[in-house]
C-alpha cells in the first residue's frame, strides 16, 4: 500500500540555544540574534498547525525565519512583486528581482567573512516572482521583510526533522515502495480484451462511462515521482488493445543532491513507486494482460518526476514541484494535473506555481492527505487546501467513512472509495513488469478522480475547465448541497459523461 502519511508529533526536549557573534552596523538586541533550536522552530510550527490549520513564515519574524535559514544551509527563498497578487515574471518584476538581489548583496557584503561566499549562489525562476538566495546575517532578513516589494520570505532548504520535533513521515520509506501482490478475484472483474477493472470502478459507473468516452485527445499529467521504466505498459507499451493512438511523455525536475545549488536533474525514473502506481490509476492501458486498467485508458499521459516521495519538504523537491507546475503550465495540450503529493503546511513558491497554471486554464486535482492516527485532528494538506486546486479524499466502501485516516474537511470537493470491508485498497499497475499491486489512501483517490475529469473533458472538447468542474460536481452524490466533510461526495463518472 503506497498513501500519503504525514505524523506530526512534538518533541519533549529542547535544544540549547547557540549565540550568534557576528558583527554588523547596526546592532540588533540581544534576545533578536539568538539562534532558536530546530525543536523551537518545529513547535512553532507545530501550534500554527493546530489553531490555524496552516503555517506561513510571514506570520513569524525575523528571528524565526533566519534561525531556520540558518539551521538549511543559508539558504533563503524570496517572493517578490509590487503587489501580494504578483506572482508571474515581468518586465516589471524583473526590476524589482535585481534591486533585491542588489540588496542583499549590499548588506551581506558588510561582513568580509561572508563577502565572498553569501551572493554568488543564486537561482531565479523563469516563470514566476521566485529567486534562491544565500543569506547568513539577520540584518538581511529584517531588511527584506521591510521592503514592500517583498510578497514573502521562506527558509528554502528547511526540513523538519523525525529527531528535532515535528516529523514528516510515511509508511513504506515516504510513500514508497516496490512490490508486487497477487490480487484477489473478489477485487476485480474482466472486460475485453482480458483487462481487470478494479472492483471500486463499478461504484463510481466508470465503465459505463466508457460507452460514451474513453479519455482521447485529453493530455493527463501526473507530478509524482516519475514512471518506473520496468512496467512497460507505463513505457513502451502505452498503446496496447484498446489504448492505441495516444502518447506517454516522460520529463524530470528533481535533483537527488544535498547541495542546493545542483542542477543535474535526477532523470525521470521512478525510484519511490509511488508516481508509477498514480499513472497507472488514471491513464493504464486496456489491453489483453490481464492487468487493471486505468480510468481514462485512452488519454495522453505526461508525467514529471518532481519529488523524491511523496512529501514536498525538500529544497528540490520544493523547487521540482514548482517548475512542473509551470512547465505543464505552459503547454497548451496539458488539461489536468493530477498531485497525489503534498506538505502538511503551505510553501509559497508552490503555490505561486499552481495559480501560474490555473491561470492558463489548467485543472489542478489534489489529495487532502492520508495520516496516522496521531494525526486524525489534522486537516487537508497543501496543496489540497487552495482555492486553485480540486481537493479528493478516500472513502470506506459502502459508507461515507473515511479511510483509514484520510484527511477530510471542508476543503474537500469530491470523494472515491477505496478501502474495502476485507481491508484491500485498488488494483493498479506494479513498478515491475506484468505485475500489479493494491494502493489506497487519498493518493489513489485523487488520480482516480484525475482520470474522471479526462472522460468528461474527452467527451466535451471544447469546454472550459469550470464547465468540466460543474459537470463533475452536479454528478457528485450530494449536489446541489456540499458536505462539510466530504465536498459533492462520490463521483458518479456515466452521470458525468452522459
Amino acid at each position: 500500500m503506497k498513501k500519503l502519511l504525514l505524523t506530526l508529533a512534538v518533541a519533549g526536549a529542547i535544544v540549547s540555544c547557540s549565540k550568534n557573534d557576528e558583527t554588523i552596523d547596526q546592532p540588533i538586541p540581544e534576545q533578536q540574534t539568538e539562534l532558536l533550536s530546530k525543536s523551537k522552530i518545529n513547535n512553532i510550527i507545530q501550534e500554527s498547525l493546530e489553531t490555524k490549520g496552516d503555517f506561513n513564515w510571514m506570520d513569524t519574524n525575523a528571528q524565526t525565519i533566519w534561525s531556520a535559514v540558518k539551521h538549511g544551509n543559508n539558504l533563503l527563498t524570496i517572493g517578490y512583486g509590487s503587489d501580494p497578487g504578483q506572482f508571474q515574471r515581468s518586465a516589471a518584476s524583473t526590476n524589482i528581482k535585481d534591486k533585491l538581489i542588489n540588496l542583499v548583496r549590499s548588506i551581506e557584503s558588510k561582513d568580509n567573512s561572508t563577502a565572498s561566499r553569501a551572493t554568488d549562489d543564486l537561482y531565479v525562476d523563469d516563470n514566476i516572482n521566485v529567486i534562491d538566495i544565500k543569506v547568513e546575517n539577520i540584518s538581511t532578513i529584517e531588511a527584506l521583510l521591510a521592503d514592500q516589494t517583498v510578497r514573502y520570505l521562506e527558509p528554502a532548504s528547511y526540513t523538519l526533522q523525525e529527531d528535532n520535533g515535528l516529523s514528516a513521515r510515511s509508511g513504506e520509506g515516504f510513500g514508497c515502495g516496490f512490490r508486487s501482490q497477487n490480487i484477489a478475484s473478489s477485487d476485480f472483474r474482466t472486460v475485453s480484451p482480458a483487462a481487470r477493472v478494479p472492483w471500486n470502478f463499478d461504484i463510481h459507473n466508470i465503465p459505463a462511462a466508457w460507452n460514451y468516452s474513453t479519455g482521447r485527445g485529453i493530455t493527463v499529467a501526473v507530478i509524482d515521482s516519475g514512471l518506473s521504466p520496468e512496467q512497460r505498459f507505463m513505457n513502451q507499451n502505452f498503446n496496447t488493445g484498446q489504448s492505441s493512438g495516444r502518447s506517454v511523455q516522460k520529463f524530470g525536475t528533481y535533483v537527488d543532491s544535498i547541495w542546493p545549488w545542483s542542477n543535474n536533474y535526477d532523470g525521470v525514473n521512478d525510484k519511490c513507486g509511488h508516481g508509477t502506481s498514480m499513472a497507472s490509476v488514471a491513464t493504464a492501458p486496456r489491453n489483453g494482460n490481464n492487468l487493471p486498467v486505468g480510468v481514462a485508458y485512452n488519454a495522453n499521459l505526461v508525467s514529471y518526476r518532481a519529488v523524491q516521495n511523496v512529501l514536498i519538504d525538500d529544497y528540490h523537491e520544493k523547487r521540482g514541484v514548482a517548475e512542473a507546475l509551470t512547465a505543464l503550465g505552459n503547454r497548451s495540450d496539458v488539461k489536468i494535473i493530477s498531485m497525489s503529493i503534498g506538505s502538511p503546511f503551505s510553501i509559497s513558491r508552490v503555490k505561486d506555481a499552481v495559480k501560474y497554471a490555473y491561470n492558463r486554464g489548467k485543472m489542478i486535482i489534489a489529495a487532502g492527505g492520508t495520516s496516522t492516527s496521531f494525526t486524525t485532528w489534522y486537516g487537508v494538506i497543501f496543496p489540497a487546501s487552495m482555492n486553485e486546486t480540486v481537493a479528493v479524499t478516500g472513502l470506506k466502501e459502502g459508507r461515507y467513512t473515511r479511510c483509514g485516516n484520510c484527511h477530510s474537511g471542508s476543503k474537500i470537493d469530491f470523494t472515491i472509495e477505496m478501502e474495502r470491508n476485507s481491508g484491500n485498497f485498488v488494483p493498479v499497475l506494479s513498478s515491475y513488469n506484468n505485475a500489479a499491486n493494491y494502493v489506497g489512501g487519498s493518493s489513489v483517490a485523487t488520480a482516480t478522480t484525475a482520470g474522471i475529469a479526462a472522460l468528461v473533458w474527452a467527451k466535451n472538447p471544447t469546454w472550459t475547465r469550470a464547465q468540466v468542474l460543474d459537470k463533475m460536481r452536479r454528478a457528485g452524490e450530494f449536489y446541489p448541497n456540499r458536505n462539510s466533510s466530504f465536498g459533492y461526495g462520490n463521483i458518479d463518472a456515466l452521470k458525468a459523461v452522459q
